[in-house]
């Protein structure tokens, strides 16, 4: 396992893969808007092509919005939801969740979740973070990939294990340089940061475990 060491660092803006308390809810819904639009568009036999000359929104546009790469303006929801027939509430309101004691994600139907940051992906393979006490992602960090300005704080618990690359976390003032087949579990309300000062791209398997 690599080395701790201390080091005094600002740290680097508030943001998890998955967050916890209200924001919670917030980044499942704005989560949720991509896989809606995709849902209708295919429902209703439309292309890309198709809705976006009902909607007068770029095919490019609604194909990043249904794939979580790009969180619609108002008035883009509102045109995009106009040529639907549905009422722009649809897209924001939070889903009435049936009883799932048990959810499958195949491989190649995990949805991607909602980050603000860039050279971020994640790749959900967990149920809803609204029923469930843990979410779990694939996540994958581009070079120069990191979290912020300000250092992390939250309740609960976050793993990570690295299945390629490598990632720095700074978690109460130690740091880890994590490698391929590394891990790292920690309390969420010790002040925490992440990065990726590579070359290369990082995939790491996140957990996050909901606080009371």
């Amino acid at each position: 396992m690599p080395q701790s060491k201390s080091r005094s660092s600002a740290g680097r803006k508030a943001s998890e893969p998955h967050p916890v308390g209200p924001s919670a809810d917030l980044e499942e819904i704005v989560s949720d808007i991509g896989p809606k639009v995709a849902g209708l568009r295919k429902a209703q036999k439309l292309s890309l092509q198709q809705l976006a000359a009902k909607s007068d929104v770029s095919a490019a546009a609604i194909h990043k919005i249904e794939r979580n790469g790009m969180v619609p303006t108002i008035t883009t929801l509102l045109k995009v939801a106009n040529a639907l027939g549905v009422p722009v509430s649809y897209f924001v309101q939070e889903q009435q969740l049936h009883p799932e004691p048990v959810h499958h994600t195949p491989v190649g139907e995990r949805r991607q979740v909602y980050t603000p940051h860039k050279g971020l992906r994640l790749d959900g393979v967990s149920g809803s973070y609204r029923q469930f006490q843990a979410a779990a992602a694939i996540a994958s960090m581009k070079p120069g990939a990191h979290s912020g300005e300000k250092q992390l704080r939250h309740p609960g618990e976050e793993l990570v294990f690295v299945l390629s690359g490598s990632a720095r976390f700074t978690v109460g003032g130690q740091e880890f340089l994590l490698t391929e087949g590394d891990s790292l579990h920690w309390s969420g309300d010790i002040p925490h940061t992440w990065e990726n000062e590579g070359d290369g791209k990082a995939e790491l398997v996140w957990v996050v475990l909901r606080g009371d």
